[in-house]
């Protein structure tokens, strides 16, 4: 079935997926000397904590911001709703933070005024976007441009795996951390390999779906809320992200046979809780689908990439989901390409 908005019989969104790694290859490359004179700075005068500001897809890549942060540069994190300047008038204060704008635009009112709000205080401001002209761009002090190129369908792909790779290596430059940093070069392979692992075996699922829980923990939440926004935005699935221990306050209620789970999970502290929580649904007769190494028993496992660091993990899950994703958005008669009622850029206040 042709799409409108693709090319021939092939997605926008499924031909800008597949560029994602030859985009993150570029964007490590002209990034590197920004990103490690940035490190040298951040170390030598470490920021009292970081902010961030996104909406949308980028929303998810500053979650993925958050925990890379707190976890190993034990500096904290929190995102500011842009609201509370552009509609509200509140100037928080941010001297001597590090604020960190996530757009693929530039050009959300919202975020502007945060923005020049906390340049004004003080704040050292970071933006990382995708148009290097954008209004966000002019205003902030360092920019770290995603290096995506035109982006044509609605749904964002390449751009937000963009986002997660330009954060990981200002996180990997900041930390110094050698690993984080040859992890980094490795990106756009271990992306490449994501892109052959078929997860086409969840569609079945997901073509009658009217709703599903995505749960993550620690950085593949981030990866959790950006799934479930795709499936909201190119099928019309309701499908909700939330942290595996927020799962267990009163959502499970209304897991069942007929609402499954995806699981994403990374090798790290929390694999273990993962597993537990998928295990528990599934003794419930809730259909549990893992994406990641968690070992759930009895549940639906999805290829991943092999051998990658645990940082990487989120960026490479989110790469192999986003083709299932375009057959999902089909098979339910949709064009995955133009969700209704939405549009590339949106400009909120």
């Amino acid at each position: 079935m042709t799409q409108v908005g693709s090319t021939g019989n092939r997605s926008l969104m499924l031909s800008e997926t597949a560029e994602a790694p030859e985009v993150v290859a570029r964007l490590i490359a002209a990034n590197a000397d920004t990103c490690r004179d940035l490190g040298v700075r951040l170390r030598d005068r470490p920021p009292q904590f970081v902010v961030t500001c996104a909406r949308g897809s980028s929303d998810s890549a500053a979650t993925y911001a958050k925990y890379l942060f707190e976890l190993h540069l034990n500096t904290i994190v929190s995102s500011v709703g842009p609201s509370v300047t552009s509609i509200y008038g509140a100037r928080p204060r941010m001297r001597d933070a590090l604020f960190i704008a996530i757009s693929q635009s530039g050009k959300s009112p919202d975020l502007l005024t945060l923005a020049k709000a906390a340049r004004d205080d003080g704040a050292l401001t970071v933006a990382i976007v995708n148009d290097t002209a954008s209004p966000l761009a002019a205003l902030c002090d360092i920019v770290l441009p995603v290096h995506a190129g035109a982006e044509r369908s609605v749904a964002a792909t390449k751009s937000y795996i963009a986002s997660l790779a330009a954060v990981l290596q200002l996180g990997a430059h900041w930390s110094g951390d050698t690993a984080l940093i040859d992890a980094v070069d490795r990106l756009p392979d271990d992306l490449g390999n994501a892109l052959a692992c078929d997860w086409q075996g969840l569609v079945p699922l997901l073509t009658n779906a009217r709703s599903l829980y995505v749960i993550g923990r620690g950085p593949g939440l981030a990866v959790a809320q950006e799934s479930a926004l795709k499936l909201k935005e190119t099928s019309g699935i309701h499908a909700e992200a939330m942290s595996a221990a927020e799962m267990k306050h009163g959502p499970q209620r209304i897991a069942g046979p007929d609402f499954p789970v995806i699981v994403f999970s990374q090798d790290d502290a929390a694999l273990d809780s993962l597993a537990e929580t998928g295990a528990e649904l599934l003794a419930r007769g809730v259909p549990v689908i893992s994406a990641g190494p968690a070992v759930i028993p009895g549940a639906l496992v999805l290829p991943t990439t092999a051998g990658v660091h645990p940082l990487v993990q989120p960026l490479t899950t989110i790469q192999s989901f986003y083709p299932m994703a375009e057959t999902v958005s089909r098979a339910r008669g949709n064009d995955p390409d133009r969700p209704p009622h939405l549009s590339k850029v949106t400009e909120t206040r």
